[in-house]
């Protein structure tokens, strides 16, 4: 009787796979399976030898990350929240131009689109969206964000190309444009303080005074002969060769009537050179310093673009 009671091992062995194989069968893929579970014709690889069995589940654990895989997700990480912060920093100063100038104000609203802090707030939104996707693609390990965070880069990339080309292409015209654009801090000198304060530094650091000559300065409503006030027939206290009054306040009247006198009295008391000139000379000497800036930009640009890159594939292989 004992003997009928008995099982054969092969049975029991059967029984055993049959229990593990639901197990089994949540975790396995099919591209992890044997092409030799079907040779036997039957259905699901039901008769997996206990070794198949253990590799087919164990194949089903994805690869932990290395160890450099974790440190480019680190470093892609703290590389764009810097990047976050700056652009972050830029929108904050141009919205804090906009507000304290009032131009976000219903009266001043149609010269937002001539206001150079509009400039800051549209490249601190610009730089703060992508290095956003950047960050939170690094830190959630999203496919997604990264490839707009790549995406944007490489079209930003190809905006500075385009750009650079534009110069070259027009590099003769762009004295004119340079000279338009000064001819409209000159006449909205006393409008604008951002203009105001840009031109000081231009005549202060360049030493020159105008457009072509201090004589510019008559085109301005509030310095030409005929105004009315005490800066009639003057020019800004920056163009004076010594415009400190006492060694350390600027003496605003320091030009007045400068413009009454001949060129020769005129230079005793301020720049006559105009700044075109002076700036134009000025950029040729700095091309060196603007082409390593362009160079470190792009080095930039790449080494966030090839971070993502690497995470992609990082994602890829382990899903």
């Amino acid at each position: 009787m004992a003997l009928g009671r008995a099982r054969p091992r092969g049975a029991a062995g059967g029984g055993e796979r049959a229990r593990l194989l639901p197990q089994a069968s949540r975790l396995v893929e099919l591209p992890c399976s044997s092409s030799d579970d079907d040779d036997d014709g039957s259905d699901g690889g039901m008769d997996l030898p206990a070794s198949q069995l253990d590799s087919a589940v164990s194949c089903s654990i994805p690869p932990a990350p290395s160890a450099f895989s974790q440190c480019v997700r680190h470093l892609a990480f703290l590389w764009n929240l810097l990047f976050l912060l700056l652009g972050l920093l830029a929108l904050a100063l141009g919205l804090w131009g906009l507000l304290a100038k009032g131009s976000l104000a219903g009266g001043r609203l149609a010269l937002l689109g001539s206001d150079p802090m509009l400039l800051f707030v549209l490249a601190g939104l610009a730089a703060s969206a992508v290095s956003m996707a950047g960050c939170l693609g690094a830190l959630r390990s999203s496919p997604c964000l990264l490839r707009f965070f790549t995406g944007a880069v490489l079209a930003f990339a190809a905006l500075e190309v385009l750009a650079a080309l534009l110069v070259l292409a027009a590099r003769h015209r762009l004295r004119d444009a340079v000279r338009d654009a000064l001819l409209l801090c000159l006449l909205r000198y006393q409008d604008e303080p951002d203009l105001r304060f840009l031109v000081d530094e231009v005549q202060r650091s360049l030493r020159c005074c105008g457009l072509g000559s201090y004589r510019d300065w008559e085109a301005n409503p509030y310095f030409n002969c005929s105004a009315p006030g005490a800066q009639a027939c003057s020019v800004p206290a920056s163009c004076c060769l010594d415009p400190w009054q006492n060694g350390s306040v600027v003496n605003a009247l320091c030009a007045t009537g400068a413009l009454r006198l001949g060129d020769a009295a005129a230079g005793t008391v301020v720049y006559v050179g105009g700044c075109v000139a002076q700036l134009s000379a000025w950029l040729r000497g700095q091309a060196g310093a603007i082409g390593t800036s362009a160079a470190v930009l792009v080095l930039v640009e790449a080494v966030g673009v090839l971070m993502a890159l690497r995470m992609l594939r990082d994602i890829t292989a382990r899903g």
